[in-house]
């Protein structure tokens, strides 16, 4: 491996803070180090709706792991490049109100069953209606479920439910159901609400049960376990050294694996390869399995640089190491490492294939169903490695590519149109020329030289850095300086979960700082995150934010 040093209903409405916005807009290098920068200048407080994915660990963390889910549910929005952006701005239509009244209705069915009560019922009743047992248990079970205490208020009124139920069943478990699904279908368990609470030093914060939520869905994707919420009731993640003490507490729990593959599937919408396709005419051998392999190549190689190895966030794009079964290793053409399932491959130094801009997950997810797309490749690059800014095109202007002709057979030659033409060339130098450098690989990712019986061109430059091949261009692109602070600033978004504020620009450079100092080690980023000032600080909420702070809950 190459290295450079040290690298009731759920509301049919709820009003969210912020508009709609595409991923069009300019995105900033964070500033140079000499660059004064204003203090702070936190962002307004939100909330974020979970998402599917997240909804399946809370669930799952509350009642077992064999409870089956329901499959239709409000689907997240990507915004900024984030669905965890997208979550701070996503309603929930009146179909989906739906959505989540059935699959409340169904999990606390499946809850109540007798294999399950033990996981969350720590009492026996006394008969068919028993208000301690049922207050006891709701207290316990609603913590977790809404990643805070209940009031008295909303405690009296989920056991009044149940027992009313449990009167007219004559079952106490059969009326619990009908608490249960008020919990689930609750906006304290479908929303994140971190609003904060002022100080009586002047300065807005998030309070105690907010933090615990936020490190743990920022590290683990999932609610936070009983250690997070007993330190909250403490009132020790407000502490600056408590906190401290948490956040690495959290960073060592091996729910961190889940949590950095949820960043990175984010981060490179690795999601949707489950819907990869291709033209079976063109891809013969192609089935729906290369999607989700390609997915799980990527995400184990990324575990096994960040955990394994600690190492520079760089050698993502440079690494010889993989991960294969053998469907992905008959895509490489190379011996599959095992008979079943995934097992670690190291190609060859002379190799032309490696790291990111070698997998599949990549190479066939920006591509057409039967052709390549230096466009889509160059755009992924350039956005989602680099955090450049590429405007949508006119809307009147031919996006179509030239069939091929005597003379213009290959790609390189059809798109060449592009960067002659003054209406295309001004967005297409920003990605064509780092897309063709992938030539080599076809729309599933297989290698070739030839294509139409002419020998591939896959030279090209990156900001003026010129390579001849993709093994140059991954190289070119992981020395750039933009690489690590894109990563710095995709992974506050993530956090935050909101594309950053002007006023946030300080501490995006400080945060970026840490993870240079310490070899752009991707744990120590996170870690500086954390830790970050712009992470534990919020702005006021606007007027539009109707739902109660946690600050105002009491037990």
């Amino acid at each position: 491996m190459r290295t450079w040093g040290r690298w009731g209903r759920v509301w049919a409405s709820v009003c969210l803070m912020g508009a709609l916005v595409g991923c069009e807009g300019e995105i900033d290098a964070p500033p140079a180090p000499a660059r004064e920068l204003p203090p702070l200048q936190p962002a307004p407080a939100q909330m974020r709706r979970i998402t599917q994915e997240q909804y399946v660990h809370l669930v799952r963390d509350l009642f077992g792991e064999d409870v089956v889910l329901p499959t239709g549910l409000e689907p997240d929005v990507r915004v900024d490049g984030l669905e965890q952006v997208g979550a701070h701005l996503a309603t929930v239509s009146p179909r989906g109100v739906d959505q989540y009244q059935t699959a409340a209705e169904e999990i606390a069915k499946q809850a109540v069953a007798p294999e399950r009560r033990g996981r969350w019922l720590s009492c026996e009743p006394t008969g068919p209606v028993d208000r301690a047992c049922a207050e006891q248990a709701l207290r316990s079970v609603g913590r977790r479920a809404w990643r805070r205490p209940l009031s008295r208020e909303e405690l009296d009124g989920l056991v009044a439910l149940a027992e009313r139920a449990s009167g007219v069943l004559g079952d106490f478990h059969e009326g619990m159901v009908y608490a249960l699904s008020g919990l689930l279908q609750s906006p304290y368990f479908l929303y994140r609400i971190e609003v904060g609470a002022e100080g009586d030093d002047g300065v807005r914060r998030h309070t105690d049960w907010e933090m615990a939520e936020r490190l743990s869905f920022f590290f683990w994707n999932r609610g936070p376990d009983d250690a997070l919420l007993d330190a909250a009731g403490r009132g020790e993640l407000t502490d600056p050294v408590r906190y401290v003490e948490h956040v690495d507490r959290v960073i060592a729990d091996a729910r961190t694996h889940e949590g950095v593959r949820a960043f990175f599937t984010d981060m490179l919408a690795l999601d949707a390869l489950d819907e990869l396709q291709k033209d079976s005419t063109v891809f013969e051998h192609f089935t729906a399995d290369v999607g989700p392999a390609a997915r799980e190549e990527t995400l184990r190689v990324i575990d096994h640089l960040v955990f394994d190895l600690d190492a520079d966030y760089r050698d993502l794009l440079t690494t010889r190491t993989t991960f294969l079964d053998r469907k992905l290793a008959s895509i490489y053409g190379v011996p599959a490492p095992a008979r079943e399932g995934f097992a670690r491959y190291d190609f060859p130094e002379d190799s032309i294939r490696q790291g990111l801009l070698g997998h599949v997950s990549v190479l066939a997810s920006q591509s057409h169903s039967s052709t390549t797309s230096p466009t889509l490749r160059g755009i992924f690059m350039r956005k989602v490695l680099l955090c450049g800014s590429i405007p949508p095109p006119p809307g009147d202007v031919d996006t179509s590519i030239p069939e091929p002709i005597p003379g213009s057979v290959t790609l390189r030659q059809r798109v060449a149109r592009h960067l002659e033409d003054p209406t295309c060339a001004g967005c297409h130098r920003l990605m064509d020329p780092l897309g063709l450098g992938l030539e080599n690989f076809d729309a599933l990712g297989r290698w070739r030289t030839e294509e139409n019986g002419v020998r591939i061109d896959a030279s090209g430059d990156v900001n003026g850095v010129t390579f001849v091949d993709a093994n140059e261009l991954a190289h070119t692109i992981a020395a750039s300086p933009d690489y690590t602070r894109c990563l710095t600033r995709t992974a506050y978004r993530y956090a935050t979960g909101h594309k950053e504020e002007p006023g946030e620009a300080v501490v995006i450079q400080d945060v970026h700082s840490t993870f240079e100092t310490e070899g752009y080690r991707v744990l120590g980023l996170l870690r500086a995150v954390a830790l970050s000032e712009g992470f534990r600080r919020v702005g006021p909420p606007s007027a539009q934010t109707s739902i109660v702070s946690s600050e105002e809950v009491s037990p």
